[in-house]
């Protein structure tokens, strides 16, 4: 069965990582990066965490995780080295709705941790569902060559320059189709500029849409 790829948004929201390791560390900064209220639980920790913990960016409980931190989370990550753990913390979570990512097991999942590319605004993530994490890198790896290409230059400011236009856009064209159009030809000539339009080249483009 195929996974659907969903972005959701977890500022503020709460999560628990259970264990501190490599594996752990690399979950949790994603986390993070996404505004993420982070627990993390384990009786021994890297020294990121420690760090991490002092710099108020997440809370770390220096015990073994226990089934009842699943409680008021939102999505857990089960990372503790020892797979008997991970599957009961999964189980756990099944019973109270809540997403759990398992490392190293598959089958324990309920959501998984895509490869991402972030560029600004821009977010791709890659998975083959936990059918070669190894060829997920390699495709995240050849979109961000892509990106990075001289053809791509200006795709950050583009992007920021069409989130502050979009209220606009949406208040004056008022038919679907044709505001699709409009942001199509404001995406392209933004690309083609490497950047955003001036007012008067917007103002324009919008005259003639709504004509």
């Amino acid at each position: 069965m195929g996974y659907f790829p969903l972005f959701i948004d977890l500022e503020g929201v709460a999560c628990l990582v259970a264990g501190a390791g490599r594996v752990a560390l690399r979950k949790a900064e994603a986390l993070l990066c996404c505004g993420a209220r982070l627990t993390v639980a384990a009786p021994e920790a890297l020294p990121e965490f420690q760090a991490l913990a002092e710099e108020g960016k997440l809370r770390l409980l220096r015990r073994t995780v226990r089934m009842e931190d699943v409680q008021g989370q939102r999505l857990v990550v089960a990372a503790t080295g020892d797979q008997a753990v991970n599957r009961a913390l999964a189980a756990r979570c099944r019973e109270a709705g809540v997403w759990v990512n398992v490392a190293s097991d598959q089958q324990a999942c309920t959501c998984k941790f895509p490869a991402m590319v972030r560029r600004g605004e821009l977010t791709v993530g890659v998975s083959t569902g936990g059918a070669s994490p190894t060829a997920a890198l390699c495709v995240k790896e050849r979109i961000e060559e892509m990106l990075s290409a001289g053809t791509n230059a200006g795709l950050e400011e583009a992007l920021e320059y069409l989130t502050r236009t979009r209220g606009e856009v949406k208040e004056r064209i008022k038919e679907e189709a044709l505001r699709a159009r409009v942001f199509a030809a404001l995406f392209d000539r933004c690309m083609q500029r490497g950047g955003g339009l001036a007012e008067d080249e917007l103002e324009a483009l919008l005259e003639e849409a709504a004509r």
